[in-house]
């Protein structure tokens, strides 16, 4: 019997894959590095010290964007993931849906258009109709172009969990909203959670759509990196990027924990 390739033998492929995941990771490291540098020269290491996270955690400016970036975030995050799950349901469990596939193009096109295309066409949008409230329009948009981060994971969760269990809740005589919440929200929680996750990371890295709506009072957390990049770099903004990576890696983590634990579950013979 001929057996497959295998992928891993390949000739020089190891090699390859080690300088790929360099030069994505080497920067990453280098900015961890520098954020410990006791010099405030960024490229001149001068010694080991604690004080540019210290300074940039005692930062006002920096903590009224960092409080502006977590609201906005989280009001877009619930805001996106409730849309999204409303829509992820109506398209994979409806079934008598016209026009579904064009409905799922809507629903995915703020990944399909450029980002300034979008950041441009919302900042005449809210011009036309006289919003001036910089939170609620940061609220709006970030919402809007987070949802189909957070639909896709909930869309892949939907499709691959079998009817068995929604069926057989109906055949007990629960009601659609029982069998919601009882069998089918337990069981692609961990696509939702994903989802949302997705979403407030989306949100929490924007810059464009930010930087285009933010006005006095309304700063977000990489529209004010990017003003600190302007002025030269530092080591606080090292320490302020090695906060940002830590908390995503953490987020990270955490989703996929719980998309993993769930798919075990779901894997589980009944």
């Amino acid at each position: 019997m001929k057996k497959g390739h295998d992928v891993k033998r390949y000739p020089g492929l190891s090699v390859l894959s080690f300088a790929f995941f360099l030069y994505l990771y080497a920067p990453l490291f280098v900015v961890i590095l520098y954020s410990f540098n006791a010099n405030r020269i960024t490229s001149v290491w001068t010694g080991f010290s604690y004080k540019w996270y210290s300074s940039a955690l005692n930062n006002d400016a920096l903590m009224a964007a960092l409080k502006t970036s977590l609201t906005v975030a989280g009001i877009a995050t619930v805001v996106a993931t409730t849309i999204a799950l409303l829509a992820a349901l109506a398209l994979v469990r409806g079934k008598k849906v016209r026009f579904r596939k064009l409905s799922e193009t809507v629903v995915n096109l703020p990944l399909l258009l450029p980002e300034i295309v979008l950041a441009v066409a919302t900042l005449i949008l809210f011009s036309l109709i006289g919003v001036q409230n910089g939170m609620l329009k940061l609220v709006i948009a970030h919402s809007a172009f987070c949802t189909p981060f957070a639909f896709l994971p909930i869309r892949a969760r939907l499709q691959g969990m079998s009817l068995d269990f929604e069926e057989a809740a109906a055949d007990l005589y629960a009601s659609r909203w029982v069998v919601f919440r009882r069998v089918t929200l337990p069981l692609i929680f961990p696509g939702l959670f994903s989802g949302a996750m997705l979403a407030f990371l989306i949100s929490m890295d924007d810059f464009i759509t930010s930087n285009m709506l933010s006005s006095g009072g309304t700063t977000t957390l990489p529209v004010y990196i990017f003003s600190l990049i302007r002025a030269g770099t530092s080591p606080e903004l090292n320490a302020i990027a090695t906060m940002l990576i830590i908390g995503s890696i953490i987020l990270a983590t955490i989703a996929l924990s719980i998309a993993t634990r769930g798919q075990s579950t779901a894997d589980q013979p009944q």
